[in-house]
């Protein structure tokens, strides 16, 4: 997943994007990183930019086969990462390389930090092979 995340880097963002070609939100490149790794889903549309619920993010999560983990657990390569960017926004971020891939609004295209998440981490999602 973190592979296909950082192939990903430099697509335009735009909101419900799916698909790389036409644009990319942080839900659409995490589906495409799903995809990548033999996950089925069908990733939720039509969300505002603005809102949503931890309750409904942690339920679509579990039942697509992600455990979830505290922040404190510690990261691992292709991790979905769950952030808070402001008091009403949810975002999601891919650990990649000792940094995040994420669909970045302001700047038009998903892009590559490095280090630390820009964003207080809420919960981290991984995928546990059976």
């Amino acid at each position: 997943m973190a592979k296909k995340a950082v192939s990903l880097c430099g697509a335009e963002f735009r909101l419900h994007g799916r698909d790389a070609k036409d644009g990319l939100d942080c839900i659409g490149l995490a589906e495409q990183c799903l995809l990548a790794a033999d996950v089925d889903c069908e990733a939720p549309n039509g969300y505002s930019l603005r809102g949503g619920s931890e309750d409904s993010i942690n339920a679509f999560m579990a039942d697509i086969g992600f455990i979830r983990f505290p922040p404190e657990a510690g990261l691992c390569e292709g991790d979905i990462v769950l952030v808070r960017p402001s008091p009403v926004q949810w975002h999601f971020l891919i650990r990649a390389n000792d940094g995040f891939v994420h669909a970045h609004a302001g700047l038009g295209k998903v892009v590559f930090c490095p280090g630390e998440a820009p964003w207080p981490i809420v919960s981290i999602f991984r995928l546990v092979e059976d």
